[in-house]
């Protein structure tokens, strides 16, 4: 194997390495930083899977490696930030806490555990099913079944960034609602197993009439992000859904 069918692979392992550091954030609950580096990893995320494409490097190995990489990046990280925002939500200021005197350390009943901010770990177990499923699954070469783990990882992402930038008393007393964090735990662990066809990002060519939902999409897109910032990704994935709904009779068309 040349060296150029590694460079995919290279690219796929700093994915990996963002969402080690965006899981440290995380756990240390510095929600925009831990954005930061997402974001990154999703970038090279996209980036390694159009080198392999360029580079005609694509392979099995790839294949294992990129999934192993977005379970860490946009699985095992969404889903620490959402125990961090339910246990914020319940009024605790993690799931676990201890007396971390030596001896106290070697007892467990000195451990006192939250048990409903662990709702939020929830997201890793759908992500890593979900992943494994699309590695199985060879129908899905020109559309999505379920939502993709990218874009539910920016749907949580987005919370904590409302939160700090937006400043708005309204969706901050959403936000931080255990109801609410709750109910969109389980609605996107919900979607990312779910059997909804969604159109992938792939253009076959750069025609609107072969591409029009794909442009409807971006435009909106723009146009909500410029407008509400953060707070327009929940209203972006659930475009992306409706859309997709709107369109499921294109959607089956191979690219």
């Amino acid at each position: 194997m040349g060296f150029k069918q590694h460079i995919p692979n290279m690219v796929t392992l700093l994915n990996l390495f963002s969402g080690c550091i965006a899981l440290i954030f995380a756990v240390h609950g510095n929600f925009v930083l831990a954005a930061f580096f997402v974001f990154l990893g999703i970038f090279f995320d996209f980036f390694d899977g159009l080198l392999a494409r360029v580079l005609k490097a694509q392979s099995p190995l790839g294949i294992q490696l990129d999934s192993l990489a977005d379970l860490i990046t946009s699985g095992v990280v969404p889903g620490i930030i959402m125990l961090k925002l339910i246990a914020l939500s319940v009024g605790v200021n993690d799931f676990v806490t201890f007396d971390d005197s030596w001896t106290a350390t070697m007892k467990w009943t000195t451990v006192k555990v939250s048990y409903v901010p662990l709702i939020g770990l929830l997201i890793p177990l759908a992500s890593a099913y979900r992943l494994a499923r699309f590695n199985l699954d060879e129908d899905q070469q020109s559309y999505f079944k379920g939502l993709p783990v990218p874009a539910n990882t920016l749907l949580i992402l987005s919370l904590p960034l409302i939160l700090e930038y937006q400043n708005n008393d309204i969706m901050n007393a959403i936000i931080i609602n255990k109801w609410f964090l709750i109910g969109l735990t389980l609605l996107s662990c919900y979607l990312l197993n779910s059997n909804i066809k969604l159109f992938a990002l792939k253009f076959k060519d750069w025609s609107f009439k072969s591409n029009a939902t794909r442009y409807i999409f971006l435009i909106l897109s723009l146009v909500a992000l410029i407008i509400l910032k953060f707070a327009a990704i929940p209203f972006i994935v659930l475009l992306y859904i409706i859309l997709s709904l709107l369109d499921i009779k294109n959607i089956n068309q191979p690219i």
